[in-house]
């Protein structure tokens, strides 16, 4: 069994505000050439392919385009998996999360309300207003707004998290026939993420800043909150170990949060117990999804201290736990599959600084990664 490392590890990774900046700096320093007489480290092949110079989007958008929430424009973007961008849409300040609908048509959470943009036309057709008051709109990783979203099995309801900036948030609830928010229900700090169950009857927020998930009965909006922090909440809101984004296993509907590449928190969202597995990658992780059969994919932003943690990563994690984590080039954010199961998409916006303005695509079989020029900051990702 895996050893879980450094029971130490909270002190280290408080942020007063001195020490931030050097932390930081260290994630943009992981890809350094190793020191001499270090191993270099073994990993996939990057090659770099050019955004196309005359790119013109098609009058109706192929299977298999991602779109991605540009964080640092207004936009949405699609892209080509093999060539770069091919058009965006603008849709509001700093989109964050973003949902696709059976129908083609995407919710994308932003600073100013959800914008839906029918993804086949490629046009937005609405944006919906908060009810929750925000204060201004403004742009950055603790803007107020929309932040994680997502919609019943049914497609009837959005659900979006809402960062309310020094308090708690909310998660609104949005009828999708009338594109109108129905009812709001109070949650944690800062929902990075919004998840449903598989059959509808629970909406799950994941609360970064108060290091919980809200689990949240889609029927009588009763709502209850279960504290994951498997390195416990010393140092609040700076701290490092937080949870960012959850993934729902379709085995027996528990949430998975991946913490640090060392400890993969599995909660029973009926009982709110807790339990922790080992994992490999060292490196603060946020983006998460997990694919039909079960396969967990998690994001390496990189290390928090140089000196004893590894660089960016995407770790695929079996059902079985078994682990194979892919290096990457710079930090990234969050991560989607394709339909067959063979490549990944991890975009390379990333809250804080450091990020860039494309995607990695990951050929889970070979190895291989290719970097795409994508947007701007590029942070939520789908597969149309």
């Amino acid at each position: 069994m895996t050893k879980i490392r450094r029971p130490s590890r909270t002190a280290r990774v408080l942020l007063p505000a001195a020490v931030a900046g050097v932390l930081l700096a260290g994630c943009a320093q992981a890809d350094e050439a190793p020191a001499a007489g270090t191993a270099a480290p073994t990993g996939p092949t990057v090659t770099v392919t050019p955004p196309p110079s005359t790119a013109s989007a098609p009058s109706r958008t192929a299977a298999g385009t991602l779109l991605v929430s540009d964080f640092g424009s207004d936009t949405v973007t699609f892209v080509d998996p093999a060539r770069g961008s091919t058009g965006s849409v603008r849709v509001g300040t700093a989109p964050y999360g973003l949902a696709l609908g059976k129908d083609g048509r995407a919710w994308v959470a932003t600073a100013e309300g959800v914008a839906v943009v029918d993804t086949d036309t490629r046009r937005r057709l609405a944006l919906v207003p908060y009810r929750t008051d925000t204060g201004p709109v403004t742009t950055g990783e603790y803007r107020g707004g929309g932040m994680g979203i997502a919609l019943s099995p049914d497609g009837r309801r959005v659900y979006v998290g809402v960062n309310v900036p020094g308090g708690d948030g909310t998660l609104e609830v949005i009828d999708a026939a009338s594109a109108k928010v129905v009812d709001v229900v109070e949650v944690g700090r800062r929902p990075f993420d919004v998840d449903v169950s598989r059959d509808g009857s629970a909406v799950y927020a994941t609360n970064h800043d108060s290091f919980d998930v809200t689990v949240v009965d889609a029927d009588s909006l009763d709502a209850r909150r279960v504290e994951v922090a498997p390195y416990g909440t010393e140092g609040g809101l700076g701290s490092w170990l937080k949870p960012h984004y959850t993934a729902v296993r379709p085995s027996d509907g528990k949430l998975l949060l991946p913490f640090e590449g060392e400890r993969l928190a599995v909660v029973d969202p009926a009982t709110g117990r807790v339990e922790i597995e080992p994992m490999t990658a060292n490196t603060h992780q946020h983006g998460a999804t997990v694919t039909p059969d079960g396969t967990l994919l998690a994001v390496g932003t990189g290390p928090i201290d140089p000196s004893e943690d590894r660089g960016p990563s995407l770790t695929v994690r079996s059902p079985e736990g078994v682990e194979r984590v892919y290096p990457l080039d710079g930090p990234h954010e969050d991560v989607a599959v394709s339909k067959d199961g063979r490549t990944a998409y991890v975009t390379g916006g990333f809250t804080r600084d450091g990020y860039w303005d494309g995607i990695s695509v990951v050929d889970l079989g070979s190895g291989e990664v290719k970097r795409l020029a994508a947007g701007s900051r590029p942070l939520g990702v789908v597969v149309l």
